[in-house]
């Protein structure tokens, strides 16, 4: 593994009852970058996880973590790495600040020594006023905070982030991106999965999108989006919106590129959205709404993914 490189997934295979669920995985993750991986569900991103943490192992191929291979030496590559899990794990039992110091036992850590840093810690997530809280009297934005401060006890070099927001309002959600960004100027390595586009794209050096079992894509979020997407995006919808569609694109030919149309939205690309919004500006549709606006994300993840629901 390269000396840059904290993180390697080289030709992973791995099946559970007779199903693929990962098909030949390549990706790293290299120091101080932050890679978000975005996928539908069933994509394997649970699965790429656990096999990056080595608490699973691969039918075939290597993981690598920290220069150590996985999951044989997981142990020794865990004391180096923070994990933020999706859902709370802390201890009720325990207030803010002890929440702290026994996780941070399990590294080792002791005396003044752990204390300092907790208290730092408690400090950099904002929660040095509610040290000696219950953590059922914290709000799910503190809750969250505390899972990242608990994260960062034994100083890690590679940052686990599965779905770090999730559930929380506006300002909580700002709040953990700052923090992330400030540990990310730190030179921290960070492994981020997540549904919010915006996140990925606030967070990451690089997005990765993982379907059917493989990375598809892996590139800046603005090279994503300029490559798959282009430089703006029509959007219509309105119980009169089929209607002006039908009306804009009649003269098109039979040749032309089909409307891409999500649910009750339509959608038009690049110079094709140029020109939608010049005829729409010079003529008259009732109960039709629009909006145009740059390409982002979500766009790029519903071209190379679809947008049929997945239960699985």
């Amino acid at each position: 593994m390269d000396a840059s490189t904290v993180l390697s997934l080289t030709e992973v295979r791995k099946s559970y009852g007779g199903r693929t669920v990962l098909s030949g995985l390549d990706f790293k993750l290299n120091a101080g970058e932050c890679v978000a991986l975005l996928g539908p569900n069933g994509a394997g991103k649970s699965t790429t996880i656990a096999l990056a943490l080595g608490l699973t192992q691969a039918d075939t191929g290597s993981v690598e973590l920290l220069g150590v291979t996985l999951p044989r030496d997981g142990h020794l590559a865990r004391q180096n790495v923070g994990v933020v899990p999706q859902y709370d794990a802390l201890d009720p039992d325990f207030t803010v600040f002890e929440n702290l110091l026994v996780f941070g036992r399990y590294f080792g850590l002791h005396g003044a020594q752990l204390r300092e840093r907790a208290k730092a810690l408690l400090e950099f997530a904002q929660l040095g006023s509610r040290r000696n809280d219950s953590v059922s009297a914290l709000s799910g934005g503190m809750r969250r905070r505390l899972m990242l401060a608990r994260a960062l006890i034994n100083r890690p070099k590679v940052l686990f982030l599965d779905e770090p927001t999730t559930g929380l309002d506006p300002q909580a959600k700002h709040v953990i991106w700052d923090r992330l960004v400030e540990l990310k100027r730190q030179g921290m390595a960070m492994f981020l999965t997540t549904h919010y586009m915006d996140e990925a794209q606030r967070l990451a050096d690089r997005v990765a999108v993982l379907d059917h079992g493989n990375i598809v894509v892996c590139d800046k979020p603005l090279a994503l989006i300029r490559d798959v997407v282009g430089h703006a995006i029509l959007e219509l919808w309105g119980t009169g919106a089929e209607q002006c569609v039908a009306s804009l694109t009649a003269n098109e030919g039979e040749h032309s590129e089909p409307v891409e149309q999500r649910g009750e939205t339509y959608y038009f690309r690049n110079e094709r959205a140029d020109s939608m919004l010049t005829k729409l500006k010079d003529s008259t549709h009732a109960d039709v709404d629009y909006i145009y606006r740059p390409g982002n994300l979500e766009d790029v993840f519903f071209s190379l993914t679809g947008r049929a629901l997945r239960d699985d």
